[in-house]
């Protein structure tokens, strides 16, 4: 069970979180959604200019809620606007898993920031808060990621997620059966009923998805 907290939501009053729950097989990315990633970048440089990034309407609205939190949204930028940005500047993309590939297809798509996560390794009772002065978590692929005066995901055990990296102890990899994605809007629900329906076919197609749930938490 996922909820906003009070803190969170007073800082920001458009603050929702898309939720996806759903039984997976992760595996390495089949050619034909490779390639759906490929045409996706390609659509973006020929669509948006790089110094024009900041202005685009989800991006803004991200950046609007780092601010409004305490968090300079230009030194931690959220994750969407980061893929974005190495996109627009010719760097290209990685490409991790299955799972992980989907997020950043509708993460690029949508411009929202998406966690995805191992339920296994993490708690039942979930809070979308603001991070406080000393939280840090071990980032994926990376030292300690600081959330404090961020939006970030925590459970009984701590801090675990935020719209800018997630930790390894929540990392989606082969073993992973369970999952939950979170699609980070802080722009109302815009957006967030398509997103998720579109993750829901890419697991299904792609990731032999099964009882997959969807839900808004507002």
């Amino acid at each position: 069970m996922l909820r906003i907290d009070e803190k969170l939501k007073n800082l920001v009053p458009d603050c929702m979180v898309g939720v996806v729950e759903a039984e997976v097989k992760v595996k390495e990315s089949s050619e034909e959604l490779v390639k759906l990633l490929n045409e996706e970048c390609e659509l973006l440089t020929n669509s948006i200019k790089l110094e024009d990034l900041s202005s685009e309407e989800t991006i803004a609205a991200n950046r609007k809620a780092y601010k409004a939190c305490g968090k300079n949204p230009s030194r931690y930028r959220t994750s969407s606007e980061a893929l974005i940005r190495r996109v627009l500047q010719g760097k290209g993309i990685y490409f991790v898993n299955n799972i992980v590939d989907i997020n950043n297809l509708i993460s690029m798509k949508t411009q929202f920031s998406i966690g995805s996560y191992n339920t296994e390794n993490i708690g039942e009772n979930i809070v979308f808060t603001v991070g406080e002065e000393g939280d840090e978590y071990k980032g994926i692929g990376k030292d300690m990621v600081n959330v404090a005066n961020m939006p970030v995901l925590a459970d009984e055990e701590g801090k675990f997620g935020s719209p800018t990296s997630d930790s390894r102890r929540a990392a989606i990899d082969e073993n992973a059966e369970k999952i939950m994605m979170c699609l980070f809007s802080f722009s109302g629900k815009y957006k967030l009923e398509s997103g998720m329906n579109e993750i829901k076919g890419l697991l299904e197609k792609y990731a032999d998805g099964k009882n997959i749930k969807t839900n808004i938490v507002e």
